[in-house]
């Protein structure tokens, strides 16, 4: 029997155990995509206790504390602390097959110092230790991101925000560490849903344009980027349930824009063409700024009404879709493509189902203007686990070239969550370990040195140009 997440945890070849801790071990980390507030990281202050740490805002750990039967007071209402960490505790040892149970121990191993494992047993001793590390210690935002070794955040930001807490990070000292926004515009997109109206109006404010037609929002959004790009933005980032495709002429998206913004209802056919016509013009923006164009497909969101009522939207209550997705992508990426302005672009699903469309969907549009310019995204939330990592690896080195992969990010709201990235390097180190040892590569320590680095840091590095 191993020992519990001892050094060389899901390491289970010689040549893994090689390649994890003389390569993948020592390196920085480049978090491109994540849901950390810039706000917090500039503010810096030092949280009251591991629940503030770790379960404020934490919907993994509160799902999986309702699956196990916790009132929702412990999860998102006026419980104590202390009544959250024990009930979460209580919750975790049964989630035995769950990543969050890898990813709460090794936060407690790296952070705390605390090798006990998290049950209903020790959980009150183990909240009274780490509450002890945090009163003595510091593990305020900008530190726990040093102490992590990361080099560089890319937070998620509307188009509208000022990003003045991104201005004002670049001057603070001793911080090293670039905290860099990324372009969002899904509520300028979602033509279909309530405050969509609202919104704009919103926007055009930002933008100092006065929104009058959907092209009108076309230039606001231009404009955004032009502001964002000058704090220094790298990327941008969508999320659909499916890429929408559909063409229209101009007076059809006007009318259908104009309706919108009076209350009324649209229906998908009309909601995707206002929403290519906006997508094709940011991609053509993108190209010409050269951000990444992030793509993060399948998310079916906010399913109970009853609980998205109480608790607002991202707060446990999403799960995976099963859209088609391989058609409307593939026009999407070819009307940019034909014109030569389509940008470096990341390709996240959110189903499994969808791994070899996507895997197959990248050569289709690689280019000489990047090295892997079509990347598969790393294995995203319900798929961010040793299964789904391993598949989404597996997929994109059957049918693509994973020594060019630009490795994992977070997606997170945590300031301790860089565990992850941990987690995700074993489990690389494990498979590449594997295919070795079982003679399906070649051993060249030069050249799998090369590969392992670059996944984990490098090739996002110079991907995105930081």
């Amino acid at each position: 029997m191993n020992n519990f997440m001892d050094r060389d945890f899901l390491l289970d070849t010689e040549c893994a155990r090689h390649l994890f801790h003389k390569y993948a071990h020592k390196m920085p980390i480049c978090d491109y995509h994540c849901h950390l507030s810039p706000k917090e990281i500039f503010e810096n202050k030092q949280p009251e206790d591991i629940s503030q740490l770790w379960l404020s805002g934490d919907h993994y750990k509160w799902r999986a504390m309702r699956s196990a039967g916790v009132e929702e007071k412990y999860c998102t209402g006026d419980a104590s602390g202390e009544e959250k960490f024990v009930k979460f505790g209580e919750a975790l040892q049964y989630c035995i097959g769950n990543p969050l149970y890898h990813w709460a121990h090794i936060e407690l191993q790296r952070y705390f110092g605390i090798n006990t494992p998290l049950n209903a047993k020790t959980a009150r001793d183990i909240y009274a230790r780490a509450n002890e590390a945090i009163a003595n210690g510091d593990f305020r935002p900008q530190s726990l991101i040093m102490r992590s070794n990361v080099k560089v955040v890319c937070t998620t930001d509307d188009p509208i925000d000022s990003l003045e807490y991104h201005e004002k990070l670049k001057s603070v000292e001793e911080f090293d560490c670039r905290v860099l926004p990324s372009f969002r515009p899904d509520k300028a997109l979602n033509i279909h849903l309530g405050g969509f109206g609202e919104y704009i109006d919103e926007l055009g404010k930002a933008a100092g344009i006065e929104i009058k037609s959907y092209k009108d929002v076309i230039s606001a959004l231009l404009n955004r980027c032009e502001h964002f790009d000058r704090v220094g933005c790298r990327v941008s980032d969508q999320a659909f349930d499916y890429v929408p495709f559909a063409t229209a002429d101009d007076e059809e998206i006007e009318a259908v824009f104009q309706r919108a913004m009076n209350g009324e209802s649209i229906s998908q056919a009309e909601g995707d063409a206002y929403r290519t016509a906006v997508l094709l013009a940011l991609g053509r923006k993108y190209h010409e700024l050269g951000w990444a164009m992030e793509i993060h497909i399948g998310a079916m969101r906010n399913n109970s009404t009853r609980m998205f009522n109480s608790l607002g939207p991202d707060t446990g209550f999403d799960s995976v879709g099963d859209c088609e997705i391989a058609y409307t992508l593939s026009r999407f990426l070819d009307a940019l493509d034909v014109e030569n302005k389509l940008p470096k672009t990341i390709l996240f699903n959110l189903n499994d189902k969808d791994n070899t469309v996507l895997a197959t969907m990248l050569g289709n549009f690689q280019g000489s203007d990047a090295e892997g310019k079509i990347q598969f995204g790393p294995a995203w939330w319900f798929l961010d686990t040793m299964d789904g990592m391993t598949s989404q690896m597996k997929s994109l080195g059957n049918l693509g070239v994973l020594g060019k992969f630009i490795g994992m990010e977070t997606d997170s709201r945590s300031f301790t969550s860089y565990g992850r990235h941990e987690y995700f390097r074993r489990i690389m180190c494990r498979l590449i370990g594997r295919w070795v040892e079982d003679g399906w590569y070649a051993y060249d320590e030069e050249i799998l040195g090369e590969i392992i680095e670059g996944i984990c840091f490098n090739n996002a590095m110079k991907y995105f140009e930081f």
